[in-house]
């Protein structure tokens, strides 16, 4: 088929670039004219309504559009695409249209040329709209794209659309005439391709059977029956016509030649108006090139345009930020007065703390994260913060200046007004609510202070905990030496065990109790004030730590006796300083300054417990507890040094006491040095004594120390007890046994409700027996000597000799036996008797006597009993006195 200039590779080529798809294959592009018709009207085709457009087949699909592809079950898809031309002469799709609904095919009659048609798809939303009308330069390009869309519809799709108001005889004449042998390619699943040669005869065939309908075929064989030619084949018909066409041209050109004048003319006027076309065309060639000047002038004024009018609008929005910028830069005149030289009196200071709210907003205004980053290298805004800065230091170095000469004249007046403190016969109670009011006035001033300059915050804390430690010590030390000096009491005896003073030396102690009273007094008027203070200092210096003990609150049970909580009225600055988490920083800087706040007050404590303890060194035991009732209600963060106070208080007090009983036990050692003890010692009741007075004295949780007392006390008594006995081991049972009766005697009641006492008792109570039973025995044999040593030997024999066999051992025959009862139980009575004046002869407690010759009777009865089961079973024939007989004689002593 021969191409025309409407259809060529580089048309094809845009229109595949238009489609943008690569699985597109555009097969035809032809150049056609759109007009619009009117339905159910004929219409005149209007050169001025035509619109140039683009009309391309193309095809989707794994296979070329051919009948081998389709008994291959392969799927193609075809598709009729209209486009146009943009304004910069780009082809760009307009219109996609489905060949698979393509229902109709139909060239206008009213176009002479035959050149128009329609082309009518039955799946269009509105069929009330007339089709578009295309217009193609001639007829071969109208029949080369109409006889392609046919071939396609029947190899892709296997049918016919409709074809109305075309010759069908013509288009197959056409089809041999202009088409020539091709070939398609069809792409096979593995990828190959295979080409098909399409004949003349096949193409020719397949026009003519399938560009005509049945009803047309009817028609035609009709018309043909009319001619009695007896013409039976196609081919003979088409010869005849073609000689007829040709007769007619010849007729046709013979007329023409006839009218030569004519034709003259004709060309004539053909020259003349192909001259006019000429002119024409090149007038039109010069306005396109003035038009596209032109456009081109006009889309540079468009583009300026566009660009004056965006930097207008970015001009007005920089202008809009650089006065709100501006705005922001400007210091009040108010603010900047007050921050370089206003005045810090009370009556001003709203004035400073709005100016101070200001300079830090401002600050925080010219940070980065809340400055745009484009402003921040800026030299104006790199000059105002440089002033706003000196303007902080200037404040800030002002201020910290008038609050250490504020703090130091409040001290100092207060110091000089003795009405304040303690005075002779009168205790007097701090009272810091006036300075606590005065310094809560520069509370919110500080808060600023800190958000400015952190570091000025270290001088101000060091300067207020000077002034107030002054003033903390003077009163503690007032308050202890008149406390002292009001408190009547008489001094107890501080030897309680010394074993030389003789038994007419008083121990019946008087009654100290208004010592421990003045030391709870101290506690409870000072400790609630240095909690108080502790507080009041780490909120007003903006220390970052919970708060101490709640407003109104009550510490260890007691009020505080202030009035005045330490809310200082103010809110955070920064909502991350009431955060309530604990700054392990903050804590440590806190307790420095704490210590240089209330460091030296101690002293009058320790003086205090001094004092107590040369009155009455017992009173440590309820002074101890006291402190650490005190101790254990200190569990704020804030209160560290107060912890400290009073553990330092309780160690002092556990040191004095400790002292007490090193004393005491240095008493009781001292009793080993006499040259001879006898009976009971003397520490051993008053050590009772001692203990029944200690009870008293124990509060809460001193236990522990009267506990750990108990034990050096009772320890150092039982070693002095053991080494004195040591010194006459004659009578060294006797001395131990009545020392640990005396011992069990006055702490009987205590061991019942003292458990280390209980402990101890037992531990005598052993020790008694054990001292006893030696004694016994050795009265016991003392008495029946030879009785027992019989015995014994009968013992020890058995362990390597037969019982039957010992009657004939030397020294324990039956002759033996006879003659050791005769002496030893001969006069037996005289003998018990003997037994219980010696058990009474060196004892010097006689209470104990009783109970010692019923363990003797009983220990003597289980020696014989054991004596006559022996003689029986060696000397079965040999007869004593029974047990019975024994036991009645000693119940008659």
């Amino acid at each position: 088929m021969a191409k025309s200039s409407a259809d060529d590779g580089e048309l094809r080529r845009a229109c595949e670039a238009a489609i943008e798809d690569p699985k597109q294959r555009v097969v035809m592009a032809l150049r056609v004219a759109k007009s619009q018709g009117i339905l159910g009207k004929s219409s005149k085709l209007g050169r001025q309504m035509a619109k140039p457009r683009v009309l391309a087949l193309s095809i989707a699909g794994d296979d070329v559009v051919f009948p081998a592809a389709k008994s291959k079950g392969q799927r193609t898809m075809a598709f009729l695409r209209v486009l146009k031309y943009s304004t910069g002469g780009v082809l760009e799709l307009a219109k996609l249209y489905k060949l698979k609904h393509l229902s109709k095919v139909e060239v206008v009659t009213n176009d002479p040329s035959g050149c128009t048609f329609t082309l009518g798809f039955d799946n269009l939303r509105s069929q009330s709209v007339a089709p578009p009308q295309w217009t193609m330069r001639n007829i071969d390009d109208r029949n080369r794209l109409l006889l392609s869309i046919l071939n396609i519809c029947k190899d892709v799709l296997g049918r016919l659309p409709k074809v109305v108001g075309i010759d069908v005889v013509e288009m197959a004449l056409w089809a041999k005439e202009n088409t020539p042998p091709v070939s398609a390619q069809n792409k096979v699943r593995d990828g190959g391709p295979v080409a098909s040669a399409v004949t003349e005869t096949e193409l020719k065939v397949n026009v003519e059977k399938e560009l005509v309908s049945q009803a047309e075929e009817e028609d035609m064989e009709a018309l043909l029956g009319t001619y009695v030619m007896g013409i039976g084949e196609a081919e003979e018909f088409s010869e005849r016509l073609k000689r007829e066409l040709q007769a007619l041209e010849a007729a046709n050109v013979h007329a023409i030649l006839e009218s030569e004048p004519l034709m003259d003319e004709v060309l004539q006027g053909l020259e003349a108006a192909t001259s006019c076309v000429e002119d024409m065309d090149e007038w039109l060639g010069i306005f396109n090139v003035k038009l596209r000047h032109m456009r081109e002038d006009i889309a540079s004024i468009e583009t300026r345009n566009n660009n004056l009018e965006m930097q207008s609008v970015n001009n007005k929005s920089l202008i809009e930020e650089l006065d709100k910028l501006l705005e922001g830069l400007r210091v009040p005149s108010e603010y900047a007065a007050s921050l370089t030289g206003g005045s810090f009196d009370e009556a001003r200071m709203l004035q400073n703390v709005e100016a101070c709210e200001w300079l830090t907003s401002a600050l925080r205004g010219l940070e980065v994260p809340n400055l745009d980053p484009s402003y921040a290298n800026m030299r104006a805004v790199k000059e105002k913060r440089a002033e706003l800065e000196k303007l902080k230091s200037t404040f800030v170095r002002r201020a910290s200046e008038f609050l250490r000469n504020y703090f130091a004249s409040l001290v100092d007046f207060m110091i000089s007004d003795k009405s304040y403190f303690s005075q002779r016969g009168q205790l007097k109670r701090p009272d810091h609510a006036d300075l606590r009011y005065k310094c809560r006035t520069y509370a919110r001033l500080l808060q600023h202070l800190k958000s400015l300059d952190k570091n000025c915050l270290g001088p101000l804390r060091k300067a207020y905990c000077s002034s107030l430690n002054l003033l903390l010590r003077r009163e503690a030390r007032e308050f202890a030496n008149e406390l002292r000096a009001s408190t009547k009491a008489s001094r107890n005896p501080t030897v309680w065990l010394e074993g030389s003073a003789g038994s007419g030396q008083n121990v019946n102690a008087t009654d100290t109790s208004t010592v421990s009273d003045a030391y709870a007094k101290m506690l409870t008027i000072f400790i609630p004030l240095l909690v108080d203070e502790s507080s009041f200092f780490a909120h007003f210096m903006c220390f970052e730590v919970p708060t101490l003990v709640p407003p109104g609150g009550v510490v260890n049970g007691n009020k505080t006796g202030y009035d005045d909580d330490d809310d200082l009225g103010i809110m955070d600055i920064d909502e991350n300083d009431s955060k309530s988490g604990k700054n392990s920083v903050e804590l440590a800087a806190l307790n420095k300054s704490l210590k240089d706040l209330l460091d030296g007050i101690q002293d009058d404590f320790y003086a205090v417990v001094d004092w107590a303890y040369k009155i009455d060194p017992l009173r440590c035991i309820s002074m101890h507890g006291i402190t650490e009732r005190y101790l254990s209600g200190q569990k704020a963060d804030a209160a560290g040094f107060v912890r400290d106070l009073l553990r330092d208080l309780e160690s002092r007090i556990s040191m004095q006491f400790n002292r007490f009983v090193d004393e005491a036990c240095h008493q009781i050692e001292r009793n080993e040095r006499n040259v001879r003890q006898m009976g009971v010692l003397s520490y051993i009741p008053r050590f009772a004594t001692l203990a029944t007075r200690m009870e008293q004295y124990i509060q809460g949780q001193s236990r522990d120390l009267v506990d750990q007392a108990y034990t050096k006390f009772v320890s150092i008594m039982f070693a002095t007890l053991e080494k004195i006995a040591q010194t006459d081991p004659k009578y060294a049972d006797i001395f131990l046994f009545e020392n640990y009766a005396a011992f069990q005697n006055s702490l009987y009641d205590l061991a019942n409700i003292v458990p280390t006492l209980a402990k101890f008792y037992h531990q005598a109570s052993e020790a008694y027996e054990q001292a006893c039973t030696r004694h016994i025995s050795m009265i016991i044999y003392y008495q029946f000597e030879r009785l027992f040593q019989f015995a014994r030997r009968i013992e020890d024999l058995m362990f390597t000799v037969a019982p039957e066999e010992i009657p004939f051992q030397l020294g324990l025959s039956k002759m033996d036996l006879r003659k050791m009862l005769k002496s030893s139980l001969s006069g037996v009575d005289k003998s018990i008797a003997a037994m219980y004046k010696k058990l009474q002869k060196n004892l010097t407690s006689e209470e104990l006597l009783p109970s010692l010759w019923d363990k003797c009777k009983k220990e003597f009865l289980d020696k014989y009993e054991s004596f006559a089961q022996l003689v029986a079973k060696i000397y079965p024939t040999e007869t004593i006195p029974s047990v019975a007989e024994m036991r009645d004689l000693l119940a008659s002593m």
